[in-house]
């Protein structure tokens, strides 16, 4: 056994992307919430053989200055845990690994302007190699570029699926992103082909029930009834299909909480387990639902993917969606 030692920062880098960055659809989510945690009103995607060779995401958020772009390709620098507490996470992203972690293993160049600075800032980080920042051009927001996923790591692209299925999972992340954020507009193309385009709608209850018939269907919205119940400073909403309209497989139950598209089996069961034998053996529904808990009530930071979270109180939010469920079917 050799002797220990330190390992290098641009390693400990590329081995940290492994449970951050899977494939270009886990990269996608990580920019898109960035910018949506921007305030960006509009979001753009373009793919490359379904985010492999390029992903691009382009938003109208409120930028970066040169040193906050310096600091947001350094591991664990963040603007959203101001005053370090991890018991009120009120961002999507607030981990600080998401950029460093993709700059570790591909060519990533970041390029962001201030609506009242005189120009835009870029740097680039390439398989771990920064470059520092120098002026460019760019109108509004920021544009992240990413090139090349896993260059620096290339046994990684071998566990990738074909370039439809990587395009597909990333057209997911969009999708889900898009339900919860009905006042921000969603574009994705892949290789020049347009995959989603959606406006803007109102953030209220009728901008939700539109952007949910936009992405799940018209036919979806309309056999689908109303949810809406509280219990203990815990809200629920969305929408939920007759038993009629069911699927083979839970795929096209959506879940989220405090804006955050999460999966958990556990309160899949419940959506399920409200319908009773309403649904035929084997069968499950179609559901978009939105759970709001206080952000001292759970805890999102289990997982650097971000698609788990814990409740402090899991029996009872089981048991809300078991009963709004069940009562809206009677």
């Amino acid at each position: 056994m050799g002797q220990i030692r330190q390992l290098p920062d641009t390693l400990v880098d590329q081995i940290a992307a492994g449970e951050v960055v899977e494939r270009p659809a886990s990269a996608l989510k990580e920019l898109v919430e960035n910018a949506l945690d921007a305030d960006a009103r509009r979001i753009r995607v373009m793919l490359r053989r379904g985010g492999i060779d390029e992903l691009l995401v382009s938003d109208d958020g409120h930028g970066m200055s040169p040193d906050d772009l310096s600091l947001a390709v350094r591991r664990h620098a963040t603007s959203k845990l101001p005053d370090g507490r991890l018991d009120d996470i009120r961002f999507l992203g607030f981990r600080g690994e998401a950029l460093p972690s993709i700059g570790a293993v591909s060519q990533l160049r970041i390029t962001s302007v201030r609506a009242d600075d005189p120009h835009a800032w870029q740097i680039e980080v390439n398989a771990g190699t920064l470059t520092p920042p120098q002026p460019a051009a760019l109108a509004t927001g920021t544009q992240v570029i990413v090139r090349q996923l896993f260059k620096a790591v290339p046994a990684r692209l071998k566990f990738l699926k074909t370039e439809r299925t990587e395009q597909g999972r990333c057209l997911d992340v969009m999708r889900r992103l898009a339900m919860a954020w009905p006042a921000v507009g969603f574009f994705l193309s892949g290789d020049d082909r347009t995959l989603l385009d959606l406006a803007p709608c109102s953030d209220d209850v009728a901008g939700r029930a539109r952007r949910l018939a936009d992405v799940m269907g018209r036919g979806f919205a309309d056999e689908a009834v109303r949810i809406d119940a509280q219990r203990d400073g815990v809200d629920l909403s969305g929408l939920a299909s007759l038993p009629t309209m069911n699927r083979p497989t839970p795929a096209a139950i959506y879940l989220f909480v405090n804006g955050r598209p999460v999966q958990d089996r556990s309160l899949l069961g419940a959506i399920r387990a409200g319908y009773g034998d309403t649904l035929p053996r084997g069968r499950h529904p179609m559901a978009a639902l939105f759970l709001s808990v206080p952000v001292d009530a759970l805890d999102v930071n289990v997982h650097p993917a971000k698609t788990e979270v814990r409740f402090r109180d899991a029996a009872g939010i089981r048991s809300l969606l078991v009963g709004a469920t069940r009562n809206q079917l009677q």
